[in-house]
């Protein structure tokens, strides 16, 4: 766009669209019923993010809400310096530019995705699925409404209705400025991206993640945590794919039975190492290639390991490196997993449910990121900036 929107419009057109969301609630859900109609997939993780309930709803409102509240990100002082020529040297946050976002089955990051980025200075480009077409046009032309609204000029949010193939051209020789891309969805598509884009991509990985009961822990609370980061949204990369059990746990026998019981409540498939073969409810594992799987569905691998150490390098190997637990009441052994496990974020005692913007106090979040440039885990309004260097002199020469 060349330009900096001046953060009173940002916050004018973020208003509008609250505003707007909540005055056209009935119309959303109508858009989104004919996305649901006329998707035929199977597949239970997508069916859950594709549909808008009045929930859904009211969490795109509050995310616009809580955005209009945030300070602005752009201009923020990172360093100053005085040169001993006399120089004034500062480093100051920056937009990056333009944005695109490609993203699967979500009508909501067309809102909460793309709010963030507009509020941090950009110019949004959104892609998203055939399977959310109707609802993705009808919220772009709610931005689109809330721009003109505030006086601002419709094409800092454009939507991409592309099919693969031209998704594809575009990435590799856009037809307008692009400066980072961020890819929400499966792995498929995020590999699509980083094969085809020639400007930088931040990944927003899968989740595949583990859970460690040690020995010296609350089994209760172990139960708990487990079955909310298993069953408590299945679609979301903070679920739980994978529990290991402290070979040397007391009353172990009960504890997995215990848990095998809350998972079978929920339909959840239960497959286990060789160590669980005892346990009839566990199906044995056939390929060790699992332990890499996100399932995004009511399945869970159980296996036991022999200690922490253990534990910790079978995580470090498997993972996507998104979310870990330890649960233990041992302090010392909570601050060995926590420090050297390769995850983005990692837990003791505690449901890895909450690895969210909103949860983590970003007020909301772009996208989840398992990369470690630049920014790694929840990225929010404040990482959603590049920098500057402003340089002010009165003729110096070197």
């Amino acid at each position: 766009m060349g330009r900096v929107l001046d953060i009173s419009k940002r916050n004018l057109v973020l208003q509008h669209m609250a505003a707007l969301i909540d005055q056209n609630r009935e119309v959303i859900i109508k858009a989104n019923q004919k996305d649901i109609k006329e998707y035929k997939g199977a597949d239970k993780a997508m069916f859950d993010r594709l549909k808008v309930d009045e929930a859904k709803i009211d969490g795109m409102i509050l995310s616009l809400k809580q955005l209009v509240k945030q300070d602005d990100p752009i201009g923020v002082e990172r360093f100053q310096f005085t040169h001993e020529n006399g120089m004034k040297i500062f480093n100051k946050t920056a937009p990056f530019g333009t944005i695109l976002i490609i993203y699967e089955s979500r009508p909501d990051v067309t809102i909460e995705a793309a709010g963030i980025a507009f509020k941090s200075g950009n110019t949004i480009l959104l892609k998203g699925g055939k399977e959310s077409i109707h609802s993705n046009l009808e919220l772009v032309k709610l931005w689109h409404i809330s721009l003109l609204e505030a006086n601002v000029e419709t094409n800092w949010v454009q939507y991409l209705d592309y099919d693969r193939k031209k998704t594809q051209a575009f990435l590799e020789k856009p037809t307008q400025n692009l400066d980072l891309i961020v890819p929400r969805g499966g792995e498929k598509l995020i590999e699509f991206v980083k094969t085809h884009a020639t400007c930088p991509v931040i990944v927003s990985g899968r989740g595949n993640n583990f859970v460690y009961v040690h020995k010296d822990s609350d089994k209760a609370l172990a139960i708990d945590t487990i079955i909310n980061g298993k069953t408590d949204k299945i679609s979301a990369c903070n679920a739980v794919d994978k529990v290991l059990i402290d070979k040397d746990m007391s009353n172990k026998e009960d504890f997995i039975q215990n848990l095998i019981v809350k998972l079978k409540h929920y339909n959840v498939e239960i497959l286990g190492d060789t160590s669980l073969s005892r346990f009839e409810e566990i199906e044995p594992i056939t390929n060790d290639s699992v332990w890499y799987e996100e399932f995004l569905d009511y399945k869970i691998v159980l296996g036991e390991v022999e200690n922490t150490i253990s534990a910790i390098s079978k995580i470090n190997q498997y993972s996507g490196g998104h979310s870990a637990a330890i649960i233990t009441n041992d302090q010392k052994e909570s601050e060995t997993f926590m420090s050297s496990v390769d995850c983005a974020a990692v837990y003791h005692n505690a449901s890895t449910r909450f690895t969210d913007g909103f949860q983590l106090g970003l007020g909301g979040e772009l996208a989840i990121s398992t990369d470690k440039l630049h920014q790694r885990g929840p990225i929010g309004l404040q990482h959603l900036v590049t920098n500057k260097w402003y340089i002010h002199g009165d003729g110096q020469i070197r």
